[in-house]
């Protein structure tokens, strides 16, 4: 891959290469301060990482993912980095040959946005960070790379609450949204389990060892994403001895998940973004565009009942069910399923 470096717009700087033979321009938006934030928060200034793949002149295209998620939606250099390649990139349902996939690092999370520790964000604690104001930061996005609209807005676990979030404030910006995952307000017994993992990651940085508790946060997530039935046929193995105590075939993969997840991640910015899932309500009876949730029916995060609810109350709403035994993980593994439903909404623009 090639690169040169251009100055777009006034404040924001990116560079336009290729990948694959598909055009990719990627920059960052650096916005000045002091900004205003959903929950009167306050920022000194506000740094927007983002990528844009796709041909010239191509309908636009929002993606994001769940808080782990970042900008690399697709088509990384090496293939391997994408956060979603079942799902975004050349013949795939979210088509990066045919359309442009525009997607941003979050606000308040562990990649190259604001977020905790970042020199703009100013000394002292993170503020807290709402879906609302994500939506805000695309908002601006969409003004500095003169997009005028969105043809959609394809959001995933919490990036299917940001589309919400956009669509109640911007609906001029985008034609319709897809949400997979993703409901008008978090579920109390998800709020629980969140709650918990919080609460693991606060004693690690009270004790001194932050990466412990991002390690045990992330193995108890890992069980509130999958299913009962994925966990039974992948692990009901015999215990195997290991330095004097027996270890589950279970306990390998929540360790295994648990060491890369604290490895990569800052637990400052799991804080934010664990906490912006739980404070995330919107009022859907103010959302027009076109929206269609789809609800993994083995779902415990984001339970098929509050989707169904959700619905009910869109103005112009569609509900898709499938099943998957990856539960909330069913939009990162999916591909076949979800291709028909990307093909509804997007169409063959």
């Amino acid at each position: 891959m090639t690169a040169t470096v251009e100055t777009l717009h006034p404040g924001e700087r990116g560079t336009r290469s290729t990948v694959a033979g598909i055009p990719v321009r990627e920059g960052v938006l650096e916005v000045a301060g002091p900004i205003r934030l959903y929950h009167r928060g306050e920022l000194p200034g506000m740094r927007i990482a983002w990528r844009l793949t796709g041909p010239a002149n191509a309908p636009v295209v929002c993606a994001l993912g769940g808080i782990s998620a970042h900008r690399r939606v697709c088509l990384t250099e090496d293939l391997k980095d994408s956060w979603w390649p079942q799902i975004a990139g050349p013949g795939l349902p979210l088509d990066a040959g045919r359309l442009r996939v525009l997607s941003f690092d979050f606000i308040g999370g562990s990649s190259d946005s604001t977020g905790p520790g970042s020199p703009e964000a100013g000394p002292g604690q993170f503020p807290v960070v709402s879906t609302y104001d994500q939506a805000a930061a695309l908002n601006r996005l969409l003004d500095v790379l003169r997009i005028p609209a969105l043809r959609a807005f394809c959001g995933s676990s919490y990036g299917g609450m940001v589309a919400l979030a956009f669509a109640e404030l911007h609906p001029d910006r985008v034609s319709q949204i897809l949400i997979i995952g993703a409901s008008d307000r978090a579920n109390p017994m998800a709020s629980a389990w969140r709650s918990t993992q919080r609460e693991m990651v606060r004693f690690g940085i009270e004790s001194g060892h932050p990466e412990r508790g991002m390690d045990l946060a992330r193995r108890l997530a890992m069980t509130t994403y999958r299913s009962a039935e994925e966990f039974s046929a992948r692990f009901d193995g015999p215990a195997k001895l290991v330095g004097g105590r027996y270890v589950l075939p279970v306990e390998e993969y929540l360790s295994a998940r648990g060491r890369d997840y604290a490895a990569s991640r800052k637990p400052e910015a799991f804080l934010r973004l664990s906490e912006s899932i739980d404070l995330h309500r919107v009022d859907v009876s103010r959302i027009f565009v076109p929206v269609t949730a789809v609800a993994v029916r083995e779902d415990r995060l984001v339970p098929l009942a509050d989707i169904r609810a959700m619905v009910a109350r869109l103005p112009d709403g569609r509900l898709q069910e499938i099943s998957s035994v990856f539960g909330h993980d069913a939009f990162l593994k999916e591909g076949d399923q979800l291709r028909g439903v990307f093909a509804g909404v997007l169409g063959s623009v």
